[in-house]
């Protein structure tokens, strides 16, 4: 019988059995692990192939303007003349079913909205409609119609969980995991520490729970609390990676080892540093030895043991300086991070706010937590966006403002998050720049000196040297990058690479030009007793006082100093810079005369750019970006470094909390008036920056 039995009683009654996991003719399948994992094909929703999404119906191009009432057109597929007879019944009847169709679209419940997409007994739902479209898509008109609605949509059996619609069928304390894995961290830890199960449900779940318990409060106590557990990757900051990391090494419970950190602090407002330091403290009295690679004020104050390199960066840096307690550094020691730390030297510069009268204003913004905010962001100015990790910060900047202005100006073909419209002056922008710190070349060739266009200048050079014209060099033959005077036994890459089928590859020497990049030939050429090879291995800083009197290859070099670059190689490979240094050289590129075009006004973006910068570099940074706008550009800065927000002449403050409690706009003014708000963390930490 395949699993099923039919037992008949003459006359009384008809029983069936069944051994399968079944109910009502419905089959379930047997819950494993796999049952619940979306990586696994077993788990996978059925829908969307476990990613989360599917191509549908987007509710966004179908109500864009949710402002407008249904009664005012909310609903724009319904708006023309031949679809006008699937609204009427609504507008007429919804009176019967006490529906508000003279209410704005986004005052209406959850109920009300779902309504319109399901319809009742009085009127036929947008679901019935665009299936109505679907039958008609013989026609062309019917087809365009369609796809002017389509769009990347959270999968409608999963919810965006991407696990199968099955799996929901699964409950504890009426909980499927679908539910679960959508609330926020600081949602599900209660969950699970108020879990009543039953005696013998208690005894098998107990190790289980606390697992789960121990993992999500650390998630918690590193400040991520706001993140849902089915977040994707992809869409987290570097910091909150870093952190995500950080609460897994807490979890495994280790004793006696030694946890190396590299800027922990990054992406990290000052409420969540003081958290950070907490774990980072419970990490050494569990017996650990913790080292952090730090420059926040904070996480140095509560060392116990501080080690000062220095005295400045690359050639003019290596010597240890300072080992001790953070009290002898303070007393004693005469270094900049010493200096800093006693207030002797500040970050903080600024002569007064500066005034501005042109602005662009974002309307509706209302991407992932954005609560439909609108934001001023003023021109010619200094604007810094600060807010605590999560309150929707670089939503606002990197999803919204920077694709739809790009967009206008035809400069960016990402697509934007959703918002209203965009008003004011942004006509008068002649580009927008997203200065992050990705890589400023994928290729060991790229070097910053490339970069900054300052070699062309230096090969010119070299090419106008006596032994150059007797020979005929050109330009190009001091170019490691094509044919001519380059080493040809490694392409002037000045190592070979020996590829070890299953091992990483070896890197050796070039044995023809012993590393220089150049044939001997090319070599004999020397302005001021140096060769191109030589020019090459020199710091920025050598550079410029090589080259004096040079001022074409002094304008594109000096940049690279102003923004503390000074020690980095002329010709080293673009892939060893780390992110705040390639964010700088690009930085550079931009102050470098002939960088932009006269009348040119760029309203650049900079999103955390004192990432792994001590005070004394930081000074610099700003500097720089004070230079920018000078030279009639606009900047917009996502930070939370207090000596810049301390700097800025506009601040805009998103919370107050971060994940579904923010996306609010908070604050939006200058650095003076946000210290007399009450209740606002940035301001808190912004008045003890001002002591």
């Amino acid at each position: 019988g395949h699993g099923d039995c039919k037992i008949t009683i003459p006359g009384q009654e008809t029983k069936s059995f069944s051994d399968r996991f079944e109910l009502d003719g419905m089959q379930f399948e047997i819950p494993s692990v796999n049952f619940f994992s979306f990586n696994n094909p077993y788990g996978a929703c059925r829908t969307c192939e476990g990613f989360g999404n599917v191509l549908g119906i987007d509710p966004d191009l179908v109500i864009p303007e949710k402002d407008l009432s249904v009664y005012e057109g909310a609903i724009a597929p319904w708006r023309g003349e031949s679809s006008r007879a699937w609204v009427e019944p609504l507008l007429k009847k919804g009176i019967e079913f006490d529906f508000p169709i003279h209410r704005a679209y986004e005052d209406l419940n959850e109920k009300e909205k779902a309504l319109l997409w399901t319809g009742n007994k009085y009127f036929k739902g947008l679901d019935a409609f665009f299936k109505d479209l679907e039958t008609k898509t013989h026609k062309i008109q019917y087809r365009v119609m369609l796809s002017r609605f389509r769009g990347r949509t959270t999968c409608p059996d999963c919810k965006g969980t991407r696990l199968r619609k099955d799996a929901s069928y699964v409950k504890i304390e009426d909980k499927s995991i679908q539910d679960i894995v959508l609330m926020p961290i600081d949602e599900a830890l209660p969950f699970f520490n108020n879990l009543d199960l039953p005696p013998h449900q208690a005894k098998i779940a107990n190790r289980l729970l606390k697992e789960i318990q121990s993992r999500l409060e650390y998630m918690d106590q590193v400040g991520l609390g706001y993140l849902t557990l089915n977040r994707l990757t992809s869409t987290l900051s570097g910091g909150e990676f870093q952190r995500i990391k950080l609460a897994t090494s807490l979890g495994s419970a280790l004793v006696g080892s030694m946890y190396i950190l590299d800027e922990p602090s990054i992406g990290l407002h000052p409420r969540d540093t003081d958290r950070l330091i907490g774990v980072l403290k419970s990490l050494r009295d569990l017996g650990n030895t913790v080292i952090v690679v730090e420059h926040e004020e904070k996480v140095m104050k509560a060392a116990d043991e501080i080690i000062d390199i220095g005295p400045d960066a690359g050639v003019h840096g290596g010597e240890l300086l300072f080992q001790g307690p953070i009290e002898e550094l303070m007393t004693s020691a005469q270094t900049h991070t010493a200096k800093y730390l006693r207030g002797e030297e500040q970050i903080f510069q600024k002569d007064g706010n500066r005034k501005w009268k042109d602005s662009i204003t974002v309307k509706g913004a209302r991407e992932n937590n954005l609560k439909n905010i609108s934001v001023k962001f003023p021109l010619n100015t200094l604007t810094c966006v600060t807010g605590v990790s999560g309150s929707g910060k670089s939503t606002l900047i990197k999803k919204v403002l920077y694709p739809a202005l790009g967009k206008m100006l035809g400069t960016v073909i990402d697509e934007s998050g959703k918002y209203d419209k965009i008003e004011g002056d942004y006509k008068s922008i002649s580009q927008v720049e997203f200065v992050d710190q990705n890589p400023i070349g994928k290729s060991s060739r790229s070097n910053p000196v490339t970069y900054v266009k300052a070699y062309d200048a230096i090969r010119m050079l070299f090419s106008e040297q006596p032994v150059s014209k007797q020979r005929g060099y050109k330009p190009a033959f001091f170019s490691f990058n094509v044919d001519g005077g380059r080493c040809e036994n490694c392409a002037g890459e000045g190592i070979t690479t020996v590829e070890m089928q299953f091992m990483a590859d070896i890197h050796l020497t070039c044995e023809s030009c012993k590393g220089k990049r150049f044939k001997n030939e090319i070599l004999d050429v020397k302005y001021k007793e140096k060769d191109i090879s030589d020019v090459l291995n020199m710091t920025i800083d050598e550079a410029l006082d090589f080259f004096k009197g040079k001022t074409q290859i002094i304008n594109k070099l000096q940049p690279l100093q102003e923004v503390g670059l000074g020690y980095i190689g002329m010709g080293q490979s673009s892939n060893t810079l780390s992110g705040g240094e390639a964010q700088r050289v690009k930085l550079a590129s931009f102050l470098g005369k002939g960088g932009t075009k006269a009348g040119d006004h760029i309203l650049f973006i900079f999103d955390e750019p004192t990432t792994g910068l001590h005070f004394h570099d930081i000074k610099k940074l700003l500097h720089s970006i004070n230079a920018l706008i000078d030279q009639g550009h606009s900047v917009i800065i996502i930070e939370h470094n207090t000596e810049v927000i301390k700097s800025a002449d506009w601040v805009i403050d998103l919370g107050p909390e971060g994940g579904n409690k923010g996306g609010y706009l908070t604050f939006e003014g200058t650095p003076e008036d946000m210290m007399k708000e009450e209740g606002n963390y940035t301001a808190k930490y912004l008045r003890e920056a001002f002591v």
